[in-house]
């Protein structure tokens, strides 16, 4: 190798080495004062991209986590709220059982109705005025929302709170006819009386069959043996008056027949008869009139003993005293929810409940004031469709906080195995890096001494021309 003077090449290579380790030194003391392997792309472009992916999924791991928090915070306010309504409820179930006892007069039924009426104000006073932030809950307004529960768009939980305001819960209902003792009264006669048409009938997706001869109370036993969501009831609302000394009919309620005869005119002990039977029967001694009320019987109908038809018995104002007349008990059907009901196609006036839509009979309509027991008894089956609505909601209340939490454990799960693999990846390995430190320390060392021997190598000339 030459002797140069204008070049020292060990010099430059000297340089150049020391300029590498003097850069590896950096890096390594970069790494280890920031904790991150990666601190520019140089460091590693995949990494670098594959761990910005982590790192939103990682942030948004722990949003979702907080949404979900504040789904099950949202349904723990309106479940709670609901809670108070039942209560509600229940306060005005058992008012209403109260009032249908026959121990009351119309006093002490208007009095149960004021406290009725205050408790339907607070249900609605209640729905209007819970709120989760500033987002209303149970007044209607709320529908239906979703809650971002996944790092990544449309991953989310769909929550629905309905209105539980006094005029928004009930019992929808449909009233419809039957047929009692088979044949109809004479046409115009009694107009409740209507027969059923065999056929098959839908209810909420289920097919009842009736025979025209099931009557009014069978026709509502097999709907509610069909398991349908819908409590069916025959119910006979009648008036009867006129009857005097000379009535020689016999009246026939479902499996109780009452002989006229026996009774010479008195309303009053026929009235009593009938209450020790189990129905709800007043006499009005002014208007000389029985209302009757009963439910689970076919109708009522009047039979004449043999003879000539005596006596000026009426059924709702027309008379009752031909040789056979009747008249049928109406079929309610109440279900918390609509009711969607159709016909087979069976064309007949007499159809059950063609064309019948369901109507909802809400608890700010209940009235258990009055002189009978009627008011009562529908308030019941008004309150029981409500509280079984309101036990409805809280279910998916609840069956969304529990998902709401194994959401969250699931979200946990994840976030703690994508921040391990983000860390793998981006992290610093101090016992590794430590190790490139100390030798890129020595490196650095060793080679600034060499850069200062090769730098006295160009000396060497001067021994020669001394």
């Amino acid at each position: 190798m030459a002797l140069s003077v204008n070049t020292n090449v060990a010099s430059i290579n000297a340089q150049r080495n020391l300029s590498k380790s003097s850069e590896a030194l950096g890096t390594s003391m970069q790494r280890l004062s920031s904790g991150m392997r990666i601190n520019s792309a140089k460091d590693d472009a995949a990494g670098l991209q594959i761990a910005n992916r982590l790192t939103s999924q990682v942030n948004g791991l722990g949003v979702a986590q907080r949404n979900a928090n504040d789904g099950i915070s949202m349904a723990q306010t309106a479940e709670g709220a609901m809670t108070e309504s039942a209560n509600i409820l229940q306060r005005m179930r058992d008012l209403s059982l109260q009032s249908a006892n026959g121990s009351n007069d119309a006093d002490a039924r208007a009095a149960l109705q004021k406290e009725v009426g205050a408790l339907q104000q607070e249900l609605t006073r209640i729905a209007e005025t819970t709120k989760f932030g500033g987002t209303s809950l149970l007044d209607g307004s709320f529908g239906t929302k979703q809650f971002q529960v996944g790092s990544n768009a449309n991953e989310t939980i769909n929550v629905s709170l309905r209105d539980v305001s006094a005029d928004a819960i009930g019992a929808n209902e449909i009233d419809g006819k039957g047929t009692v003792f088979g044949a109809d009264a004479a046409a115009g006669t009694l107009v409740a009386n209507e027969a059923i048409t065999a056929g098959s009938l839908n209810i909420n997706g289920v097919d009842v069959d009736l025979a025209a001869t099931d009557g009014a109370d069978g026709a509502a036993a097999k709907i509610n043996a069909a398991a349908t969501g819908v409590v069916a009831e025959a119910r006979l609302n009648v008036v009867i008056s006129g009857i005097d000394n000379t009535d020689n009919a016999t009246i026939n309620i479902g499996d109780d027949s009452y002989d006229l005869g026996e009774f010479g005119g008195d309303m009053a002990r026929l009235t009593d008869e009938m209450v020790a039977d189990g129905y709800d029967a007043v006499y009005d001694a002014d208007a000389k009139e029985i209302t009757l009320n009963a439910t689970g019987v076919g109708g009522i109908e009047s039979v004449m003993d043999a003879g000539t038809p005596a006596g000026g018995l009426e059924f709702d104002g027309v008379a009752a005293n031909a040789a056979a007349t009747s008249k049928t008990s109406e079929i309610n059907l109440s279900s918390a929810n609509k009711i969607g009901i159709s016909n087979d196609g069976t064309a007949d006036e007499g159809e059950l409940f063609s064309g019948a839509t369901s109507t909802l009979t809400s608890v700010e309509e209940i009235d258990i004031s009055g002189t009978t027991s009627e008011g009562a008894q529908s308030a019941i089956q008004t309150i029981d469709a409500a509280l079984a609505q309101i036990d409805a909601q809280r279910a998916d209340l609840g069956a969304v906080q529990n998902r709401f939490g194994h959401t969250i454990s699931n979200l946990a799960n994840v976030s703690e195995n994508v921040s391990a693999s983000k860390s793998r990846i981006e992290d610093t390995d101090y016992a590794a890096e430590t190790a490139k430190l100390t030798k890129n320390q020595i490196m650095q060392q060793a080679g600034t001494t060499i850069l200062a021997q090769s730098n006295q190598l160009p000396q060497a000339a001067l021994s020669l021309l001394g």
